[in-house]
C-alpha cells in the first residue's frame, strides 16, 4: 500500500490499519487446521500447500507492521498513548508468526502426529485458534472505543471480552496437560527425537493462546490509562 494511500486511511480512521493487521493473523492462524489435516494424512505436498499460504499471510501482516510504525502520526490525536498502540500491533504480529514457525518445524522434520493423540490435538489447536479468533474481535472493537472516548457499555463489553480469553486461554492449558500426559504414555513407540519436537510443538500451538490473550490484555491496560 502505498505511503499517500496509507496516510489517507489514518485519516478516515486510525484504527482502521490495526484492524486489518489483526485480521490478517487470524487468517493465518486459521490455517493451522488445514494444515494438520494434511499432516495426519501425511500429505506433505498439501501441508507444504498451506504452509505457503501462511507464510504470505504473515509477510502482508510484518508490512503492515512497519506501515504502521512508519506512519502512525506522532501527533495523532487519541485517547490513547502512540507507544501503546505500537505495542499492541506487536503483539499481535506474533500471532501469524508463532503459526509460520509451528508449521515450518513440523513440515521440516515431517513430523507426525500420533494416531492416538490426533482427536486431542485437533480440539487443542482449534481452541487456540478461537482465542486468535476472539482477540480479533476485541480489537475490532477500537473504532468503537475511540467513537465513546473509551468510555461506557463499549468498554465493558471488551472487558467481559478480554475475560473469555482468559477463559479460553485456561482451557487450552488443561488441554495442553492432557496432551501431554498422552503423549507420556506413547513415547517408548515413539523415536525420541519426534517425542521432543511433539511436546514443543505442544507448547507452540498453546502460544497462540497465551499471546492472543495478551493482545486482549494490551487493549485492557489502554483502558485502564
Amino acid at each position: 500500500m502505498p505511503a499517500s494511500t496509507f496516510l489517507s486511511v489514518f485519516a478516515k480512521s486510525p484504527i482502521k490499519p490495526i484492524e486489518e493487521h489483526i485480521r490478517k493473523v487470524h487468517q493465518a492462524s486459521e490455517l493451522l487446521l488445514p494444515f494438520f489435516d494434511a499432516v495426519y494424512l501425511q500429505d506433505w505436498q498439501t501441508a507444504a500447500d498451506v504452509r505457503k499460504n501462511i507464510v504470505a499471510l504473515e509477510k502482508e501482516a510484518d508490512k503492515l507492521k512497519r506501515e504502521i510504525r512508519v506512519n502512525l502520526p506522532r501527533g495523532l490525536f487519541l485517547p490513547v498513548d502512540r507507544t501503546d498502540i505500537l505495542e499492541l500491533v506487536s503483539q499481535q504480529d506474533k500471532i501469524a508468526n508463532k503459526t509460520k514457525d509451528i508449521t515450518g518445524r513440523v513440515l521440516g522434520r515431517e513430523l507426525l502426529i500420533p494416531v492416538s493423540l490426533q482427536a486431542g490435538f485437533k480440539a487443542y489447536v482449534q481452541r487456540c485458534i478461537d482465542a486468535t479468533a476472539l482477540a480479533s474481535e476485541v480489537i475490532n472493537e477500537l473504532d468503537e472505543l475511540l467513537e465513546t472516548g473509551f468510555r461506557g457499555r463499549e468498554v465493558d463489553l471488551v472487558i467481559k471480552m478480554v475475560e473469555q480469553l482468559d477463559t479460553i486461554e485456561g482451557d487450552t492449558d488443561e488441554m495442553q496437560i492432557k496432551l501431554r500426559k498422552a503423549l507420556r504414555l506413547a513415547e517408548t513407540e515413539l523415536n525420541p527425537i519426534d517425542v521432543m519436537f511433539l511436546y514443543r510443538t505442544l507448547e507452540w500451538v498453546g502460544d497462540l493462546a497465551d499471546v492472543a490473550l495478551k493482545v486482549g490484555s494490551r487493549l485492557e491496560i489502554m483502558l485502564a490509562r
